[in-house]
């Protein structure tokens, strides 16, 4: 059995747990967020605290258990918390600006690059090179951050890109004569 799935999650106050047969509902004062859970492993809830059991011993149930653990652990913690990553945009001329439900990247191309902002995430710019993105979904929330990253990656000579606040860039010495 995965050793991650034996440690129990803690349900802080103000969070509503509902498991049903088929998945698990979690409800908080940031959103709610619904969990699929296969018929192998079964999810119990007692004084605030929810362990994740296995039903059949197969090998594959003894590997989701752990996953299941950390998408449900992480569905608590973004119900009630949220989730943030931030980006930053370096290099001469790189900004960033909120027009409506759409972000507008202008990253050294010939054009501007138009990302759309999904539903349930929100995304903040404290200056013109800087994006908070938050939300409840911790999957959603890095899979945002990793399409506007894409956009431009940091470039390993000068580091001009799209990158994140805690990345560290190893840059290469140049070609000399």
């Amino acid at each position: 059995m995965s050793r991650v799935s034996n440690n129990p999650i803690n349900i802080p106050p103000g969070v509503k747990i509902a498991i049903q047969a088929t998945g698990i509902q979690v409800e908080g004062p940031k959103g709610h967020l619904f969990q699929n859970i296969r018929s192998e492993l079964k999810l119990i809830e007692d004084d605030n605290v929810i362990r994740v059991e296995i039903k059949q011993n197969t090998q594959h149930a003894k590997a989701l258990s752990g996953t299941i653990r950390s998408l449900v652990s992480n569905m608590v913690k973004g119900v009630s918390l949220g989730f943030e990553k931030k980006l930053i945009l370096v290099g001469v001329g790189y900004r960033v600006q909120i027009n409506g439900s759409v972000l507008n990247l202008s990253l050294g191309y010939s054009h501007s690059i138009n990302y759309p902002i999904p539903n349930d995430i929100d995304i903040e710019l404290p200056t013109q090179t800087e994006i908070i993105i938050k939300g409840i979904d911790k999957q959603k929330v890095g899979q945002v951050a990793a399409e506007i990253r894409a956009f431009r990656r940091p470039e390993p000579y000068k580091g001009k890109g799209v990158r994140y606040a805690d990345e560290v860039i190893k840059l290469k010495e140049t070609k000399k004569k």
